[in-house]
């Protein structure tokens, strides 16, 4: 690498550091792209509980180090002529890497923000309301049907009363869920 040949130490520094970090996160970047191991096959040496956060998104991880080393590196490169104080530059790059880590950390959560689980539980719909779709005959002596909505969809389940019969359209609670999937409701008077 001879243009680096009549550089100041600490800006050969900041190249030296760059150069492995950009092909590091190149990598990393196409590896994401392709759908590798997404982890990063990194075990660190302690226990630490970082409640409510995720694999990608641990402080010490070896992504999260080349987001700061890029941050560092290349702010440092890019400010060179226009901070005189080396100082200043370190800091300022300093305070960049952590800003690249931080930015990191805020998409990471807006990504797991899109991984809810929107499978249906049928012990979702307790304490829920729905609507009669098919009458419900009294005292647990016949089954109709509730239409009930749950996480945005709605689903027509069987369901059956302890009380006197429900007309089609009437609004009821679900009071619980018998074994086999079937709702047991009560009218809102």
């Amino acid at each position: 690498m001879e243009f680096l040949d009549g550089l100041d130490t600490l800006l050969k520094t900041y190249w030296y550091i760059a150069l492995p970090a950009s092909l590091v996160f190149i990598v990393q970047t196409i590896m994401t792209f392709i759908g590798a191991d997404a982890s990063d096959g990194l075990e660190a040496d302690f226990d630490g509980d970082f409640s409510g956060t995720e694999g990608p998104s641990q402080v010490f991880s070896f992504r999260n180090l080349i987001n700061f080393l890029l941050g560092v590196s290349w702010s440092g490169i890019t400010l060179w002529d226009s901070i005189d104080n080396k100082n200043i530059l370190m800091v300022v790059s300093f305070l960049v890497g952590i800003g690249f880590v931080m930015v990191f950390f805020l998409i990471i959560k807006q990504i797991v923000k899109l991984a809810e689980d929107n499978s249906f539980k049928i012990a979702s719909t307790i304490n829920k309301t729905g609507e009669v779709y098919l009458k419900i005959p009294g005292d647990k002596s016949g089954m109709g049907k509730v239409s009930i909505s749950i996480k945005g969809s709605y689903k027509t389940l069987n369901a059956i009363t302890e009380g006197v019969e429900i007309p089609t359209g009437a609004i009821v609670t679900v009071v619980s869920v018998q074994d086999n999937n079937i709702l047991i409701v009560k009218n809102i008077k």
